[in-house]
């Protein structure tokens, strides 16, 4: 570790590396992962579906979270932000869009799937690649608001990354969390609660359950509740008594999200673990139409 800085107030020398180890492993796992499924769509033609199209979108946000979360991890080491305010700004930006880009992407899947298994509508080009765009751009809006004054990036607790600035206590800045969580956060969560609850019921009369359809949801709620409650909370007061190593597990616990969403979304996915199957080893999948099964 470079010794030239001083370490970031309220972390040992082990804790300061201890995360920045902890990012760096979350953001090559995730990388390896995703760009495995992104490279398998683009080369396998039987993954090249609509619905998995979606399950590409999740991949490429993830991507982004895994480059966010490199960057963290090599300033960590630094101790030190070395890339100025501009830089964190970007940092703060780049993270944000990709991780309401995943958030909103893991909802459409579950749009899809319940269509799928509930009222056997086949998805569109169309509707897959607007519903995608429309993923992206809403999360751009939100990720872009703080850059205008509607909330602030600033450094997270170890001063070694950037994020959204959560610690603000004034009318604009907690009307800008509640309506953040509340668009990001809850109602994705309440489309996929209510469309897996659809499906769980429906696999309940076939008596054939062809995916967890629990899992999706405990991704969401385990992996980003913890900083959605961490900024609710701070809406409402004041969270600086809490010490700063502690208000940096929920955004360690949130960088994990790209390894279990592939895992969750495309490994754990029968024909798109076989479409990567044959990427990685030449092999045909037998099927030859792809959807969103998850075992």
């Amino acid at each position: 570790m470079v010794t030239a800085h001083p370490l970031p107030e309220g972390f040992t020398e082990i804790e300061v590396f201890a995360i920045g180890t902890a990012l760096l492993v979350e953001a090559l796992l995730g990388f390896c992962l995703n760009g495995l499924t992104i490279i398998s769509f683009r080369k396998i033609k039987e993954l090249r579906t609509p619905s998995n199209l979606l399950v590409l979108s999740i991949a490429l946000a993830d991507c982004g979270i895994c480059i966010n979360a490199f960057i963290a991890a090599f300033s960590s080491f630094l101790r030190y932000w070395p890339y100025g305010s501009d830089g964190c700004q970007i940092h703060g930006f780049q993270g944000f869009l990709t991780a309401l880009a995943s958030i909103g992407s893991s909802a459409a899947v579950a749009w899809d799937r319940y269509h799928h298994y509930c009222t056997r509508s086949r998805l569109q080009w169309s509707t897959a690649a607007s519903m995608m765009v429309f993923a992206w751009l809403f999360a751009a809006f939100w990720s872009v608001m703080p850059l205008l004054g509607r909330g602030q990036y600033d450094y997270e607790p170890l001063r070694t990354c950037c994020t959204l600035d959560y610690s603000k206590g004034d009318r604009n800045y907690v009307t800008f969390l509640f309506a953040l969580s509340t668009f990001n956060f809850m109602i994705p969560g309440f489309i996929m609660l209510t469309a897996y609850q659809s499906i769980h019921q429906k696999f309940r009369k076939t008596g054939h359950f062809k995916f967890n359809t629990g899992l999706p949801l405990k991704t969401l709620v385990i992996c980003w509740g913890p900083y959605c409650l961490l900024c609710s909370y701070a809406a409402v007061e004041n969270v600086m008594f809490i010490p700063p190593k502690y208000r940096m597990i929920p955004a360690l616990i949130a960088k994990t999200v790209p390894t279990v969403d592939a895992f969750v979304y495309a490994l754990g996915n029968e024909n798109y673990r076989g479409g990567i199957w044959q990427f990685l080893t030449g092999q045909k999948i037998e099927k030859a139409e792809v959807d969103n099964k998850t075992k």
